[in-house]
């Protein structure tokens, strides 16, 4: 023992310090852990759910009562009880829930499908069960994509560039042990992806949405035909397809032989597309602004207004973790200062978002800021600092408006290319960050795209999916159309990556208005990308429709099914040919009063009605609802607990009980240093005797 005349005054002093200090930890919560280092926390579900050497199993457990009763209202993306069994490993009492916004709507609309897209729900029975570590797992039914991989291919390229993204993996499900169809799993962007990708990082999280119509939603008395779009140019599509017709063809790049069109029976047809290699000119004309129309109400695309929290309502009512005003003023702050290009580092995450360009730039997904629709991406926030992770592309590559013009979305611009958002355009003009954007761009082509990287995601996926499409009996899709879907997407990803090369070395022009008047682009004119899989628009009676992806419309008994595709870039042969499966015959009709992700402002003109409110257009994140529904759920959905053959409330698989894993690991940090320093202080009371006097 050491001792000393005034140990006790010591000891008082170091006890009064560790206090203050444990105070001031708990103050600068947020400095601390980023001087310790915000990195992610690895979690057991990315190899036992996302390892993509194989398919999961998800097999549903639910009584057929519930499981009807859940379709039949889908529309209210209620959440019903289910147990549900992955890779072997049975969950008990899930919430699952139908989810999805158009998909949704055009689904329920349609008498002849269910396929749903599904959301689970490990702790919304369970306080803080969870699959492995995984809270919520999305479960997408890769609608309007015929070829399945068009999502699942751009999260592999956001994995290789390694930007914040969801895992992904292909999933077989089943409903009581019956196949239901093959699927795309995805890591939803929650909690636990929180704390895999930022750790015990104290940040915000929105999922912006200004045409959110799901839920039930409608937009009553609204009119398509009332709306007035100001000094908006609709596009003159006869006009464009005869100026594309007689203007001089692209030239055909050395490395890419011109495609021959084939047939179904396999045999090569010499007739050509009617597309012409020329970009047709599809502007939408706004005084003053860019080009695209936006529905961008209430700050989902990002553009600094003013410093009215209201004005960024939409912003807010996408929550998915708990704000508040603070918590706002800290974003507004954020996007005030990039709009204005001030000190860039402080308010954006670099790095990250120069990823996240390059692989959605290379996506071409207009259903998104770089098109006309400010949403499907999540808002990240911490220390005022923005981030954003992407979200839903199965409208990828042309999906989008039902465009067969394959020219128009392998050439489609590296430059000015999010025409729904001013969020990139400071970062873009500083030559630092636009020279490591091309830089990301580059290495998607020269290591992904030509240096094995996709050929290897396209023949694993094929060889993990083909049978399961051809025997997935509520496919949107026939197998015919798949095989000649899935052969087209090859073609298209080596010919997108070709032109992001030419617009990278300047041999094609990399904004949207040089291209209009070039004759270097990639040829891209016998492919027909509308086999992939599209969303339309369309529909009457004064409202919004889809024409939702049928198997009747490209059968395998059409020639025109499979013309356009390419002889010199063949895919891969990864399977023998299959007995063609009957078609889907999957025909949804149009829908009223909705408003869809292919919302085409062409057709529009007019007055706003009367009674037209247009907060309806900027819906609040789903998720937030959900809180506000699981009071009512037990009683109305199953919610007891105790449904036949189900075992009562026990300890279950992944169940960790009491909070959700990010909230616990965020006060990790601060508890640590609290310990450390009252150890401290007790050691020192330990080691430390009071010297007795001396008489």
């Amino acid at each position: 023992m050491i001792a000393h005349k005034h140990i006790t005054k010591i000891i008082a002093v170091v006890m009064a310090v560790a206090v203050c200090l444990c105070l001031c930890a708990v103050a600068f919560s947020r400095q601390i852990k980023a001087a310790a280092g915000d990195t992610g926390i690895s979690m057991e579900y990315e190899t036992a759910l996302f390892d993509t050497d194989s398919v999961i199993s998800v097999n549903i457990l639910m009584d057929d009562a519930d499981w009807n009763a859940m379709l039949e209202n889908s529309t209210a993306e209620e959440y019903y009880q289910c147990d549900v069994e992955i890779n072997g490993t049975t969950f008990y009492r899930v919430g699952i829930r139908p989810k999805g916004n158009t998909s949704l709507t055009s689904i329920a609309s349609d008498p002849t499908t269910d396929r749903y897209s599904f959301k689970l729900e490990f702790d919304h029975y369970v306080d803080g069960q969870t699959c492995f570590g995984l809270d919520k797992l999305i479960l997408n039914n890769n609608y309007a994509d015929a070829t399945n991989m068009k999502e699942a291919l751009i999260y592999d390229m956001y994995q290789y560039l390694g930007a914040d993204a969801s895992l992904y993996n292909y999933a077989k499900i089943s409903v009581n042990g019956e196949y239901w169809g093959v699927y795309l799993a995805l890591e939803a962007v929650e909690d636990s992806f929180m704390l895999r990708n930022y750790g015990a990082q104290s940040g915000e999280l929105y999922k912006p949405d200004s045409m959110n119509i799901g839920g039930g939603k409608d937009f009553g008395d609204f009119n398509a035909d009332d709306m007035d779009f100001g000094n908006m140019t609709p596009p003159d599509t006869q006009g464009n397809a005869n100026q594309a017709n007689s203007s001089a063809p692209s030239q055909t790049p050395d490395t890419v032989d011109p495609p021959q069109n084939r047939d179904s029976s396999g045999e090569t047809s010499a007739e050509p597309s009617t597309d012409s290699g020329e970009r047709p000119s599809m502007d939408f004309n706004f005084a003053g602004g860019k080009g695209g129309f936006s529905m961008s109400g209430g700050g989902a695309d990002l553009n600094y207004t003013d410093d009215e929290l209201d004005s960024y309502e939409t912003i807010w009512d996408g929550e998915v973790t708990s704000t508040k005003k603070s918590d706002h003023k800290r974003v507004v702050t954020a996007l005030k200062n990039i709009s204005e290009g001030n000190d860039l580092e402080t308010y954006m995450d670099i790095d990250n978002l120069l990823r996240y360009m390059a692989v959605h730039v290379f996506s071409v997904n207009e259903d998104s800021l770089s098109g006309m629709m400010a949403h499907n991406y999540y808002l990240y926030e911490a220390g005022g600092k923005l981030n954003l992770i992407p979200w839903d592309y199965n409208l990828a590559l042309g999906g989008m408006g039902g465009s067969s013009d394959a020219t128009s979305v392998v050439n489609d611009a590296i430059d000015n290319a999010f025409s729904g958002t001013n969020f990139f355009d400071t970062l873009m003009e500083d030559e630092t960050y636009h020279s490591q954007y091309y830089t990301y761009l580059q290495q998607l082509v020269s290591e992904y795209i030509d240096g094995g990287g996709f050929d290897a995601f396209y023949e694993r996926v094929r060889s993990q999916i083909d049978e399961l499409v051809e025997t997935d009996p509520t496919a949107f899709y026939s197998y015919d159309e798949y095989l000649t879907a899935v052969d087209t997407l090859y073609q298209v990803v080596k010919l997108r990556g070709q032109s992001i090369q030419g617009q990278l070395d300047g041999s094609i022009p990399s904004t949207e208005e040089a291209q209009r008047s070039s004759d270097a682009l990639v040829d891209a004119s016998t492919l027909d990308i509308s086999v992939m899989g599209s969303m339309n628009t369309g529909g009457g009676g004064g409202g919004f429709g889809f024409n939702a992806p049928t198997a009747s419309e490209n059968t395998s008994d059409t020639p025109d099914a499979a013309q356009g595709t390419s002889e010199t870039q063949t895919a891969p042969d990864v399977s023998a040919e299959s007995e063609n499966t009957p078609s889907a015959d999957f025909d949804p009709s149009q829908f009223d009063g909705e408003m869809p992700d292919g919302f085409d402002a062409s057709q529009f003109g007019g007055e706003p009605p009367s009674g037209f409110d247009s907060s309806q257009f900027a819906g609040g994140s789903q998720d937030a609802a959900d809180n506000t529904q699981q009071t009512d759920e037990n009683a109305q959905n199953g919610g007891n607990g105790n449904s036949a053959g189900r075992p009562s409330m026990g300890n279950f698989p992944g169940s960790s009980g009491g909070t959700s894993p990010a909230a616990s690991a965020g006060k990790l940090i601060l508890y640590g240093v609290s310990l450390l320093i009252f150890a401290a202080a007790m050691l020192f009371a330990v080691l430390y005797h009071r010297r007795p006097r001396k008489r």
